[in-house]
């Protein structure tokens, strides 16, 4: 097996008198799709931050590409190839589609037109192709979550933290968007994704890793986690492991 891009090792981070996590480890291999679940409050967007540099742990490394990464600031992250989205999509107001995307082109971009073929490219990649010139406001919630991946996607990131980038969708934009998901990791970009819609998560990802109240509980194949009992007791519960138990094995 290849080495890790990432490497989150016992990582620890408090507010205050919080843990908010407590010593978590994850890994993510490359060119794959890697699932962060577990219940609300667990600390799964906390880690994302210290991944990517907006929090510093208080204990533990982060590794990336082989390098210890740990407290590095979001812009060198983003340069090394570390891209997030985040659960609450805000696009610039006022700002096209096309122009929302070019900034985050404009990161190893300097040239103007450079930067928008790669803002074009990636705009029609994620399915936004015939609205680039709408202003970014006027999208609806799943265009919103696509032009969100799309700003991450324009900054040519090797790793990709999707945080909850399914939420809010129906099962028909959920459907839609999955193959987007699955395309890039074709493509070679590593994936790791928080995510609710555990059908989705079946499907997309080769590993998971379950964080609940801040500790790491299970890690290992979507099967064998929703067969795991701490999984099943801390967040599935057992009519919806055993729901997707049966899902997994046809």
């Amino acid at each position: 097996m290849a080495d890790p891009l990432l490497s989150v090792e016992r990582v620890s981070h408090r507010f205050g008198g919080l843990l908010a996590v407590n010593a978590a480890s994850l890994s993510a291999q490359p060119s794959c799709i890697t699932a962060l679940i577990g219940p609300n409050g667990a600390g799964k967007t906390t880690l994302f931050s210290i991944i990517s540099g907006f929090l510093k742990p208080d204990e533990g490394r982060i590794r990336f590409a082989g390098e210890d990464v740990t407290g590095e600031p979001p812009h060198r992250l983003a340069r090394r190839g570390i891209a997030r989205t985040f659960q609450i999509v805000q696009p610039f107001v006022g700002l096209s589609v096309r122009e929302n995307i070019l900034v985050g082109a404009h990161l190893h971009h300097r040239a103007r037109d450079a930067a928008l073929n790669v803002a074009e490219q990636v705009g029609r990649e994620v399915g936004l192709g015939a609205m680039l010139d709408r202003p970014a406001d006027s999208l609806t919630v799943a265009g919103r979550k696509r032009l969100e991946l799309a700003r991450a996607l324009a900054t040519e990131p090797r790793l990709l933290l999707l945080d909850e980038v399914l939420a809010g969708l129906n099962p028909s934009e959920i459907r839609d968007i999955v193959p987007v998901i699955r395309a890039l990791c074709d493509r070679g970009v590593t994936i790791v994704m928080i995510e609710h819609v555990m059908q989705a998560v079946m499907s997309l990802a080769r590993q998971v890793f379950v964080l609940a109240e801040g500790r790491m509980i299970a890690a290992g194949t979507p099967g064998e986690v929703t067969a795991d009992p701490l999984v099943v007791e801390a967040y599935l519960g057992h009519g919806a492991a055993k729901k997707l138990g049966a899902a997994h094995e046809h």
